[in-house]
């Protein structure tokens, strides 16, 4: 049983519990595995349309846009503050940009925690080297439109019509502990710790601008990531999503260390006065979501703080400013102006519902390039004779759908909402052979269960030492030549921690909480004065910036873009990290980085590894259940394939005394049956 999954605290009485409360169940061990055994059952019933409600097209019109920025500034002017307002829509299309005259151009990414000196932009060769105890990310100078952009698309991506996220709700949720602050040392890491890197600028799944920058198919890529610095919140037309805000007017691109107290942010109150008349629902805000008792949050600005009326705002024409050009975001191929976002749903916006002929079920929906084709339909893998067949991979992701549609969600509100989620399968090359979600998932799932996918694959197959000590130097910026220590260094690290000289080839199928394990800058997770895990960083030099394996892999990349977006270099590629190609994909097999939280899970095909399945957009314990028990489902109902066997799965290591995790269930996880430890002995 584990307090890292996220969930509400044991309710006293049953009834409350099955009412809407759940309470972690540690599933995944002991049992038969799923690959066979005793005739299949009769065919999974597709459950009936529209047991979801599809949100209303809203969308973000020129004269919103413009609203927002103006209160924004006007709170700022208040404040004698001068910085830069970026909105998006809800699947991140840049709507416009404004700085305000005497805006500095950057803005400093925080210090480690034994950092001193901020790194130089003009000096590229110090991005790989630690410089004054600052690692990977830590001290490095980002474009403060960047850091606008990346606060607003977190906003907009984290929220849905359930659930209201802001940049604050992420630092609370990413760090070393959960809830963070000093006070909280010998707790477990947050529930979505890693998240902040993922819709990354490499992403192979996210999309880019063609020339012009004009809104058109997401989701789009975000210059730096999600982010946890405090002024970033959605946007809502209706109670619908229909983007988010962000600014950048101080040094500092940081997160919250402390969130038992309630801080007095410049940054936060200006990105609230520019939501204002666009705000979330009260009912669905993070104060309303508790996860193993602590109740998140989502601003500590409140309006009675405001020092101007957002009413009072001057027209957007006579702000103090301009709208200014973000190369690959924002005003390409002309000056800038502000433009309308996409509404969510429609096919311009590249998440639309299922045709019939795509899937019979009609609360699929699907990525779309904008023209009507669906990107990712299932197709059998790329991988030789054991690959997953179309037909198997349509099989998974209805499986995989079924349960979520079955399942009791952990972030959405009213208690008792199904849960919601995007789902991706992969085959053993990293290809994608098919991605669904639900109709009002967060958008942040689509990018991170591909990652899981990705990450429990990669960590199960024969291949993963070989590749990660094949990892070279980025060519384009010239830091190094052959293969990158600050990469092929964790494979040693792991061995020696596995005890094994042969760790990471195939003799363990990790999932994506198995890795975390890994990944977690105590072993065990929240013991003080425990070592790092060898995937991660050691506290001395962890941060969000800095987790180690996980940003050590797409360092450069994003070190790429920002140069890139200054005019230095060409763009970073259409894939994340320097790993050598895997097989006919012309890619390797993490073109969009790993991912260190719950909710992924091996495939296999007796004992072979054919692919893995990933699942994001709710509660980590119910991604687990989702990605585990839609394959055990898949396997029953044709047989051939299914879950790893288990007895090599990752729960039976033990390092000094602690058992890695596979997967972990919630208790009475179902709003149609009373089943209650739903992966026990599967």
């Amino acid at each position: 049983m584990t307090g890292q999954a996220f969930m509400p605290r044991i309710r006293a009485m049953a009834a409350v519990l099955l009412a809407g409360a759940l309470l972690a169940a540690c599933g995944g061990g002991g049992g038969g595995g799923s690959n066979g055994g005793g005739p299949p059952p009769p065919v999974t019933p597709t459950p009936p349309a529209n047991r979801y409600a599809i949100p209303a097209q809203r969308q973000l019109t020129t004269a919103d846009v413009q609203r927002v920025i103006a209160q924004a500034v006007n709170e700022a002017q208040a404040r004698s503050l001068a910085g830069t307002v970026a909105v998006v829509d809800r699947v991140g299309n840049v709507l416009a940009v404004f700085s305000m005259t005497g805006a500095s151009a950057t803005q400093l990414i925080s210090n480690g925690p034994s950092g001193t000196a901020p790194r130089s932009l003009s000096d590229l060769t110090t991005f790989r080297n630690p410089t004054a105890g600052n690692f990977d990310f830590q001290g490095v100078p980002a474009p403060r439109a960047l850091a606008a952009i990346a606060k607003a698309v977190t906003g907009a991506y984290l929220s849905s019509s359930g659930n209201a996220f802001s940049t604050r709700t992420a630092s609370m949720i990413v760090q070393q502990t959960f809830p963070a602050s000093p006070a909280t040392g010998g707790l477990e890491s947050g529930p979505l710790f890693g998240v902040q890197f993922s819709a990354l600028p490499c992403s192979d799944l996210v999309t880019r601008y063609a020339s012009g920058a004009a809104p058109g198919p997401g989701p789009r890529r975000s210059p730096l990531g999600l982010s946890a610095d405090p002024g970033g919140f959605p946007l809502y037309k209706d109670g619908v999503v229909v983007g988010g805000v962000g600014v950048s007017f101080d040094a500092d691109y940081t997160f919250d260390p402390n969130v038992l107290d309630t801080d007095s942010d410049a940054e936060e109150f200006i990105a609230l006065a520019g939501a204002v008349g666009f705000e979330a629902p009260d009912a669905i805000r993070a104060e309303r979501v508790t996860v193993d008792g602590t109740t998140l949050r989502y601003s500590d600005a409140a309006r009675a703080g405001l020092l101007r009326d957002p009413a009072s705002a001057p027209a957007f024409s006579g702000l103090p400013g301009a709208l200014t050009a973000a190369t690959g975001y924002y005003g390409q191929g002309g000056p800038p102006a502000v433009l309308a976002g996409v509404s969510y749903g429609a096919e311009a916006s590249g998440v639309r519902q299922a045709t019939p002929g795509e899937y019979a079920n009609r609360d699929v929906f699907v990525l779309t390039d904008g023209a009507g084709a669906n990107r990712y339909p299932p197709v059998a893998g790329t991988d030789g004779a054991a690959a997953l067949t179309a037909a198997e991979v349509r099989v998974l992701v209805e499986e995989a759908f079924g349960v979520m549609t079955s399942a009791r969600a952990q972030i959405r509100r009213p208690l008792d909402s199904r849960a919601e989620v995007t789902i991706s399968i992969v085959d053993t090359n990293g290809a994608i052979l098919a991605i669904v979600r639900s109709p009002d998932a967060p958008v942040f799932g689509i990018d991170v269960s591909l990652q899981k996918a990705r990450t429990a694959m990669f960590f199960s197959g024969a291949f993963a030492a070989g590749d990660l000590l094949a990892a070279n130097f980025n060519p384009t910026l010239a830091l190094g030549t052959g293969t990158d220590p600050a990469v092929t260094g964790f494979v040693g690290q792991a061995r020696a921690f596995f005890g094994q000289p042969t760790a990471l080839t195939g003799a363990t199928a990790f999932g994506a909480r198995s890795i975390g394990n890994l990944a977690r800058p105590f072993f065990p997770d929240g013991q003080i004065g425990a070592p790092n895990g060898p995937l991660s960083r050691p506290i001395t030099q962890w941060s969000i910036f800095s987790t180690g394996l996980q940003s050590s892999l797409v360092y450069e990349n994003v070190v790429q873009h920002v140069t890139f977006v200054l005019g230095a270099t060409p763009d970073t590629p259409q894939q994340c990290t320097f790993l050598p190609n895997a097989g006919s994909t012309g890619r390797n097999r993490l073109p969009n980085g790993i991912q260190i939280f719950p909710g992924g899970v091996p495939i296999y095909r007796g004992g072979t590894l054919v692919g893995a399945i990933g699942v994001s957009g709710d509660g980590i314990d119910q991604d687990d259940m989702i990605a585990f028990l839609g394959t055990h489902r898949a396997g029953l109902r044709i047989g051939g394939i299914g879950n790893a066997p288990p007895a090599i799965r990752a729960d039976q290591v033990v390092i000094n005394g602690t058992r890695l995790r596979y997967v972990s269930c919630p208790f009475a996880p179902f709003l149609d049956s009373g089943e209650q430890n739903a992966c026990q002995g599967k």
